[in-house]
């Protein structure tokens, strides 16, 4: 068993994060910090989890993360960095859900999230948390980047290309959906129900932060500099990312055999039969990406369709499949969900 704390348990990832670990059997909570909810009890304020947790919310100030085995930072961008280190420091294990760990280049960090880096030194420490590339060192991290949504659906629908070199690497498209939760629980205009219902719209198109996470990783898994156009929408619905991947074939190759083996093994990725349309509802409340591979019109464009739950295996799902790695559990303890349909 081992005590897990959770900084920042009233966001969204943050409440899936409590609803994963409240039935995951090696889990205890030690402390789950809020600082406006500081006091009340979890149950109190999210009633779906009476009955499964019991203690309240602490001020992160006052709780106990130095006591706990793992913590996980659920919190807006910039707060982990500035945390992390005293955790490390107590021998604590730490999986970063925000974006603080993610990208390698700080520079190239600082340019995006438009602020000064608070600890560069820990960016070479943290693993990126991409399990399907990354198990090995995973298993040995103190510091988990946990990665984004889109990058986690975009990633995994384009590196078995990227590895092979089989096509146009250099005009990559990724055109990608999430669901209006993607955004966090801020209240902002454009997410008002009036704003965001019966609307569809692009945003970022100049471009968006998940980019250069992205290409760092389709980067590695080509061994060269790669191109790509990532096309960000916001869909009215609450949770789920459907990517829709277009790569330009230059070789020939049996593409489903190439998925169906990269993935051969892997417990969260589902290739699906030839001809597949994957969707959202497929995955909803799921820490599966489930992925389909078609050649429109037998031409010479291959189109990759990748779909998961951008609060499962794009936040709290892929962070506690990472806990259980870096633990040595069963990769899919606690993560056994079906979809919740409809």
């Amino acid at each position: 068993m081992i005590k897990v704390g959770i900084v920042g348990g009233t966001g969204y990832t943050g409440i899936e994060l409590l609803r994963i670990l409240a039935r995951h059997p090696q889990s205890e909570f030690v402390a789950i910090t809020s600082r406006k909810e500081a006091g009340t009890p979890v149950a109190k304020l999210f009633p779906s989890l009476r009955g499964a947790v019991s203690i309240g919310y602490s001020d992160p100030a006052k709780s106990d993360l130095a006591k706990c085995d793992v913590v996980f930072f659920a919190t807006p961008n910039t707060v982990a960095m500035s945390e992390a280190k005293a955790l490390l420091d107590a021998g604590v294990r730490v999986v970063d859900l925000s974006a603080d760990f993610r990208i390698k280049n700080v520079a190239e960090w600082e340019k995006w999230y438009k602020v000064k880096h608070a600890a560069p030194n820990l960016v070479g420490q943290a693993v990126y948390g991409l399990p399907e590339v990354n198990r090995a060192k995973i298993k040995g991290a103190r510091l988990v980047a946990n990665p984004g949504c889109y990058p986690t659906a975009v990633q995994l629908g384009l590196l078995p290309l990227a590895e092979t070199g089989a096509v146009d690497l250099d005009h990559l498209i990724a055109d990608a959906k999430s669901g209006v939760s993607g955004a966090g629980k801020k209240a902002e205009e454009h997410l008002l129900f009036s704003e965001a219902a019966d609307n569809f719209k692009a945003y970022g198109v100049s471009g968006h932060r998940h980019w250069p996470e992205i290409l760092q990783g389709l980067d590695a898994a080509a061994g060269r500099s790669v191109g790509l156009t990532f096309l960000p929408h916001l869909v009215p619905m609450i949770r789920g990312i459907h990517a829709t991947l277009y790569a330009r074939i230059t070789a020939s190759f049996d593409f489903q055999k190439l998925y169906e083996d990269r993935y051969r093994g892997e417990p969260f990725v589902d290739v699906l039969p030839s001809g597949s349309e994957p969707d959202t509802r497929s995955v909803r409340a799921t820490n599966t990406c489930r992925i389909a591979i078609h050649r429109p019109h037998a031409g010479d464009m291959l189109v990759v369709l990748s779909v998961i739950d951008n609060l499962g295996k794009g936040a709290a799902g892929q962070a506690v499949q990472n806990m259980n790695i870096m633990f040595g559990f069963e990769e899919t303890m606690g993560l056994s969900h079906l979809a919740v349909v409809p």
